[in-house]
């Protein structure tokens, strides 16, 4: 197996400027958008660890952009760390030059390359086996938008363009259900009523976006729970990474989409709606966190809104679901004919959870506000 993870790889490693001889490759990560490997290298008796991914072509198409967007924000992290800190380099992504001197390479097919330092003895956890974790992800998210609340988002590109554009993407909902390609769209009806009904809701972060009353920061986009890295000898947050989908945003995205993925009871595609639900301990941890670190950069009126995104981002990617679910499955890997709806339904079922407890959750934040 490794022999042939080796042969898909071994053009690329003399392309980056990767410090003694190789050793070995394991391959990790699967299930994400792009291919990842990890890497070690030894020079001596010292080893050195790398990742090496493949990015991903057909979900980012402007990957020099991309990249772009990533050394601006490392570069902006940088200098609000404190470079005395033993730990300075692990709290940030290196990567690691390629032969033309960019951080990218692109390989005869058209693939492109790119490498960084493994952040040694640090986790991605991707189930929540403590509830501490999330509070740590809480922090680190929220350290991740303090650091960058200075940043100017719009010297970012879009690397997925309207990818939080709720506008947009009712309006490709409407033209899937009318067009109904598949023949499908019968067997959603409720499904497809309910996001009717909920069309104002989750246009309320693009409405505010558009108004001003919501600033537009620095976003992540894709904040589970195994894109913070938490160190394992103290327990806390130390590095975000998986930062492709950097880009200009709300800040309502981020712990939206962190409380609707990690505090609910419940995977994404449930088949048993009675256990879809939304853990309202995890919620208040998470959700601490985030305001531990973020309370002095963010306004009140930010702050007070940031239940609003655990609705509106639920209600997105329940329409994302049933959209692809209408169109014959073009988007989402899936397992059965109907795997979209399921996951459609199991995120309908938690938005109606995450709405009766909403008053709750909106108190909860105000009370961290006050403090």
């Amino acid at each position: 197996m490794v022999y042939n993870i080796y042969n898909e790889i071994k053009h690329i490693l003399d392309k980056f400027d990767f410090c003694g001889e190789y050793v070995s490759v394991e391959e990790i990560g699967a299930g994400n958008v792009n291919t990842t490997y990890k890497l070690i290298y030894s020079e001596g008796e010292k080893e050195h660890w790398y990742i090496l991914q493949r990015i991903n072509k057909i979900a980012f198409r402007d990957p020099d952009g991309l990249m772009e967007n990533i050394g601006r924000v490392m570069e902006h992290i940088s200098a609000k760390l404190d470079k005395d800190d033993p730990d300075y380099d692990r709290r940030l992504l290196r990567f690691i030059k390629s032969e033309n001197g960019t951080y990218l390479f692109s390989d005869k097919n058209g693939y492109y390359w790119r490498a960084y330092v493994f952040v040694s003895g640090a986790t991605a956890h991707n189930y929540i086996s403590d509830p501490h974790l999330f509070y740590e992800a809480g922090r680190g998210f929220g350290e991740f938008q303090k650091n960058l609340a200075d940043f100017p988002a719009e010297l970012l590109h879009e690397t997925i363009p309207n990818f939080h554009n709720t506008k947009r993407r009712f309006f490709d909902f409407v033209a899937a259900v009318a067009e109904d390609r598949s023949g499908r769209a019968r067997e959603a009806e409720k499904e497809i009523d309910f996001i009717f009904d909920h069309r104002k809701m989750m246009n309320a972060i693009v409405d505010k976006l558009e108004s001003g009353e919501l600033p537009i920061r620095v976003t992540h986009n894709d904040t589970k729970l195994n894109n913070v890295l938490i160190d394992d000898a103290t327990g806390k947050a130390i590095c975000v990474i998986d930062l492709d989908t950097v880009m200009p945003g709300s800040s309502l995205y981020d712990y939206g989409d962190a409380i609707r993925y990690g505090a609910s009871t419940a995977a994404e595609d449930e088949r048993d709606l009675s256990k879809v639900s939304i853990d309202m301990e995890l919620f208040k941890l998470f959700t601490k966190g985030f305001i531990e670190e973020t309370g002095a950069v963010l306004d009140k009126n930010e702050i007070h809104h940031l239940p609003l995104g655990i609705k509106v981002l639920t209600c997105e990617l329940a329409m994302r679901f049933l959209t692809d679910f209408i169109n014959g499955d073009e988007y989402f890997k899936v397992d059965s004919p109907h795997h979209n709806l399921r996951r459609a339904r199991a995120q309908i079922k938690l938005l109606t959870e995450i709405e009766a407890k909403f008053d709750e959750m909106t108190e909860y934040v105000d009370s961290l506000i006050a403090e």
